[in-house]
């Protein structure tokens, strides 16, 4: 995938929060030093690997010190041994910062089904553990540590007042509505009390991480933390613009690294009967794999699109569509050096520019525009297209 982005702001720009990690093949490590209060969201899937049900039960009371994190291995349908390992993996880094395991959050990402190798944990965090620290470096090695197969690291902050709201997040594949087979580390050093917090993360995830997809499927294993170490002081009402912003960027970033994507797709829909029905429609033509195939293709077969809308079940007027395609700049990520934006459907009325739309449809970005005609929601869902290299990745996972 061709698109990249760079920030200004790490999480190790966050007053209270170090971290390291190392990458090797076959997997990584990474370790966060994070004292305040914590927020989580996590998968809706059954099942739940043991890590997020152990994490779930460690930051019921709103506290963490530190998180420890694996890839490689998801430690996701591995039974009672599998929480132990969990377990373990939290109070071996407890005993380093001297507190107690349950404040400790632990999240792995890899294969489902296949039981960890402690002593492979314990080797690795042996050699991160002493790397712990605050530069720009560190954050980056965390950032690489929790990759599985993500085609880039993905690492996003914003300065709100004198704070900083910055995350961390990995996630290519597996990706829906629901989350996505993602891990995501959000950190702030304002002052949050716990209850507002989780008012933030739930919030903030619903508008962003709920709102990609790359392939319709649901993970084990998906994490979204959201630690406040609290030594500043700034309104709590712009923490929440801000960590929602800081989500919006790190789901983008995954959807626009969908394993085998060569272009980022957004849905944008308008004229909704409310934004329940706006959020069913985008979301009926980003998961369309007919959409998506023809989206690689620069195939500007917008009656897929169409198609995908009426199948969605939502109250459609006077339908109007069009096709936006984009080109980044090499400078800067959230900058065009062309757009061409076409209208093929006006008021239900094909205009003959089949054609124009097809240039296009051969962008970086292509973005679909759809107003409904009916009322005044909106939504907007990120997904990618559905590539060759999508097949040959999935198919080769565990070989």
């Amino acid at each position: 995938m061709i698109l990249r982005y760079s920030t200004d702001y790490l999480i190790t720009h966050v007053k209270g929060v170090e971290c390291s990690g190392i990458r090797i093949k076959g997997g990584g490590l990474g370790l966060v030093r994070c004292s305040g209060t914590v927020a989580g969201v996590f998968t809706k899937n059954t099942f739940r690997a043991a890590p997020v049900t152990v994490t779930q039960e460690h930051i019921a009371d709103g506290h963490v010190e530190g998180i420890i994190v694996n890839s490689g291995n998801a430690n996701a349908c591995t039974g009672k041994l599998g929480i132990e390992n969990a377990k373990k993996m939290a109070r071996m880094y407890a005993e380093k910062l001297g507190c107690n395991e349950k404040d400790i959050a632990v999240s792995s990402t890899g294969v489902i089904g296949v039981q960890l190798d402690m002593k492979w944990i314990e080797e690795l965090f042996n050699t991160v553990y002493p790397q712990l620290g605050v530069n720009d470096e560190n954050a980056w090695s965390f950032a690489k540590a929790i990759t599985t197969t993500d085609a880039f690291t993905k690492q996003w902050g914003v300065m709100v007042g004198e704070c900083v709201v910055a995350g961390v997040a990995k996630g290519a594949g597996m990706i829906a509505p629901n989350m996505a087979t993602m891990l995501s580390y959000i950190f702030t050093d304002a002052k949050v009390e716990t209850d507002e917090l989780k008012e933030i993360l739930k919030d903030a995830v619903n508008k962003t991480f709920n709102a990609i997809t790359v392939d319709g499927d649901t993970s084990t294993n998906d994490t979204v933390l959201l630690v406040a170490t609290g030594k500043k002081r700034v309104d709590v009402k712009r923490v929440k613009e801000a960590v929602t912003r800081v989500c919006s960027v790190l789901a983008e970033m995954i959807a626009a690294d969908g394993e085998g994507a060569t272009k980022l797709m957004r849905v944008f829909v308008r004229g909704a009967k409310n934004e329940e029905e706006a959020y069913r429609a985008a979301r009926a033509v980003a998961s369309s794999l007919l959409v998506k195939t023809a989206v690689f293709g620069g195939d500007p077969n917008w009656g897929r699109i169409v198609a995908a809308v009426g199948y969605s079940g939502v109250e459609i007027g006077e339908l109007t569509l069009e096709l936006c395609g984009k080109s980044w700049r090499a400078d800067d990520a959230f900058s065009w050096s062309d757009t061409q934006k076409v209208r093929v459907l006006d008021r239900g009325v094909e205009t003959g520019s089949r054609e124009k739309a097809r240039d296009a449809m051969r962008r970086e970005v292509v973005e679909i525009h759809l107003d409904l005609g009916v009322g005044d929601g909106k939504a907007c869902i990120a997904g990618c297209d559905l590539s060759h290299d999508y097949v040959r990745l999935n198919s080769e996972y565990t070989t």
